[in-house]
């Protein structure tokens, strides 16, 4: 089948054949198919979707476009988390460290920022000195030596993975479920863990906003994940408002250290407690989910894992220093408060708002190539159900310039809704999805 026939096929809602999917991604991987048609058909998949056959024939070649590692072997259960992607998500940062604490290894292959989400290598990376490229060998070291490590993704890892995402960036198609399923379940299956537990994300903050939608997502994965051997849950958590309080590189780095004292806000503790335990369970280290939760709950308090964050940034080349001293981390020479314009209850914190205001401060990217601030972002003051007075701070800016705090300010105003009367907290785990 040519590659106009393939196209043609999917445009019109047919399901491929298997192999003749294989031949078209092996020919695209080889320069045989061009550019604008691996883009038509990411298009036709976006409008047609894929069958169970062709998402689980397409991950396969992403997987096989490239190295497989092996963390099954000897040694404790190897496991790792993924999230969907959100504002004010640094839950990576406590979780790695928590579950190494906890016996298991965290072998994590994490992403940069793009468009209002945050990346764990952009916050990594605000760490003087840590190193996130680090080759398949010292990875493996890394994760010998401390119980986890936290880099980006190689090139010889889903090699197909990332030419298929560059043109779903450029071509409207990244939301899409069966295509995000390959992507995501790819790279974890080519990591050899034993377990992965999935945050996806939910709300005005998302890439899916319907939680309906977030399910299908979740399902779609965890299935496809078991279909490659790998034993995997997801949890739907919301994103209606960012995760804990801030929003920036530097800045989340340093409540990801007070969450690792046992401090910090207690929905980021919340979320990151209930994925630890989920992924500790499901790996077989722990009986249930309340003895899981307590159990990593102390190692939050007593400093434990924060002491193993430490050993992971001195291994990766990075200054332990900055856990006792903070301030050795980049810090914006600007700092501003927005003030409450009146009495009332906050009803709304859109996450998208504040997300999309904090790239346009320099804490995040419009495209792959743009430079990071990582001083700059903001710590959000309020949350959704809070009553607020007038004149009280709902968030404190941190900016380059004076002009750029003021324009930040002007955003996250429109981020921001007040009512007279108060509005119910959603939960924040609004589901499960269990390996079918």
């Amino acid at each position: 089948m040519s590659p106009a026939e393939l196209i043609e096929r999917k445009r019109d809602g047919a399901e491929l054949e298997p192999g003749d999917l294989r031949r078209f991604l092996e020919a695209y991987l080889r320069d045989e198919v061009a550019d604008y048609q691996m883009s038509a058909l990411l298009m036709a998949v976006f409008f047609r979707g894929l069958s169970a056959s062709e998402t689980e024939e397409m991950t396969r070649a992403i997987i096989e476009s490239g190295r497989r590692l092996d963390f099954k072997g000897e040694g404790p259960p190897a496991v790792d988390k993924h999230s969907t992607g959100g504002v004010g998500d640094k839950v990576s940062l406590v979780l790695a460290p928590l579950l190494a604490e906890l016996g298991l290894r965290v072998p994590m292959m994490s992403g940069r920022g793009l468009g209002h989400t945050g990346g764990t290598l952009d916050k990594l990376e605000s760490i003087p000195g840590f190193r996130t490229g680090l080759d398949l060998d010292e990875f493996r070291a890394v994760v010998d030596e401390v119980g986890c490590a936290m880099i980006g993704q190689t090139p010889e890892i889903a090699p197909l993975d990332g030419r298929l995402y560059a043109l779903r960036d450029v071509s409207g198609t990244v939301e899409s479920v069966p295509l995000i399923a390959a992507s995501i379940v790819s790279k974890k299956v080519a990591e050899g863990i034993g377990g992965l537990v999935l945050d996806v994300k939910v709300g005005r903050g998302a890439f899916m906003s319907d939680e309906a939608a977030a399910r299908r997502l979740a399902e779609t994965m965890v299935t496809l994940a078991g279909s490659f051997g790998l034993k995997a849950s997801a949890l739907l958590t919301a994103m209606d408002e960012p995760l804990g309080v801030a929003v920036g590189n530097a800045l989340e780095v340093r409540e990801a250290f007070d969450c690792l004292r046992g401090e910090g806000p207690a929905d980021l503790r919340e979320v990151t407690l209930e994925l630890c335990a989920v992924a500790a369970v499901d790996a077989g280290t722990q009986p249930d989910l309340d003895v899981a939760r307590s159990r990593l709950a102390s190692l939050l308090d007593d400093g434990t894992a924060l002491d193993r964050f430490g050993r992971l940034i001195e291994r990766q080349g990075g200054d332990r220093g900055v856990i006792d001293d903070p301030s050795r981390l980049a810090a914006a020479p600007v700092v501003r408060e927005l003030s409450s314009p009146r009495t009332g209850w906050v009803t709304v914190l859109d996450a998208r708002e504040v997300g999309l205001a904090a790239v346009e401060l320099g804490a995040g990217r419009h495209a792959l190539g743009d430079e990071i601030d990582p001083a700059v972002g903001f710590e959000v003051l309020c949350s959704v159900g809070d009553r607020v007075e007038a004149g009280q701070a709902l968030a404190r800016i941190h900016a380059r310039t004076d002009d750029g705090a003021a324009r930040a300010a002007l955003r996250l105003e429109q981020a921001l809704e007040l009512a007279d009367a108060p509005l119910d907290r959603p939960p924040l785990v609004l589901g499960r999805v269990d390996p079918p």
